[in-house]
């Protein structure tokens, strides 16, 4: 894995120990147009890492400082999720620029560097999230292209459970208060349950509180196994 130093200078002091890992696309045309706004003090925006396609991996941000990649977010009570999370950007154009898959080299690099983190910070699997994760009324990154099967199946992230599945039969506000309590801001419910399909069931997003997405969510609720660690 190929590292380059590629200082930002948005960034302050932590408030809070590192708990978490949000992962981003750029959203942007292309890797350039990113790195510069990544690094331009007047848009006041950075990440810790930035992966580009062929696997090269920019420092931008020190894990010591707060980089300012999550905005107006919410994960597990947590709301300063700056303060508490590594962000690394995955360069890719995004839903409004020609979103696509995320070639092999580009998460290859992406492996080691989350596995690094997690271990540095004891983070669980859980709080491996994507930016839809923490903001699910602004943001839709990674997307439903991200190949989180991948993490998860090294343990860096949760898998989408798919054995034993049982319907809890939960009303609408059953299913909500539970989503809650594993993590998701559910002020916007329809934003809520897109974002938790985006994550879980990427092949069917649309906003309906299905049999399927009740099992999935009782599953990712359950004790270890198929809880964080």
């Amino acid at each position: 894995m190929t590292m380059i130093d590629t200082p930002s200078p948005n960034f302050d002091e932590r408030l809070l120990p590192v708990s978490l890992i949000v992962l981003h696309y750029t959203g942007m045309q292309d890797a350039d147009a990113a790195i510069r706004r990544l690094t331009d003090p007047a848009a006041q925006v950075s990440a810790h890492y930035l992966i580009a396609e062929d696997g090269t991996v920019l420092k931008m941000v020190d894990e010591a400082h707060r980089a300012w990649h999550a905005g107006r977010s919410h994960w597990r009570g947590i709301t300063d999720v700056n303060s508490a999370s590594i962000g690394i950007e995955i360069v890719n154009p995004g839903h409004e620029f020609g979103y696509r898959p995320f070639p092999d080299q580009q998460i290859e690099a992406l492996l080691p560097l989350v596995a690094g983190i997690k271990e540095r910070y004891a983070i669980g699997r859980g709080d491996v999230v994507g930016h839809s994760d923490i903001a699910p009324q602004r943001k839709q990154d990674p997307g439903e292209l991200f190949p989180w099967s991948r993490l998860a199946r090294l343990r860096l992230a949760l898998p989408r459970p798919t054995r034993n599945l049982m319907d809890p039969g939960w009303t609408e506000g059953g299913f909500l208060l539970a989503l809650e309590r594993f993590g998701y801001d559910v002020s916007d419910k329809l934003a809520a349950v897109v974002a938790f399909q985006r994550r879980f069931r990427p092949e069917l997003i649309d906003g309906e509180i299905d049999a399927e997405c009740r099992c999935i969510l009782l599953a990712l609720l359950l004790p270890k196994p198929q809880g964080d660690d």
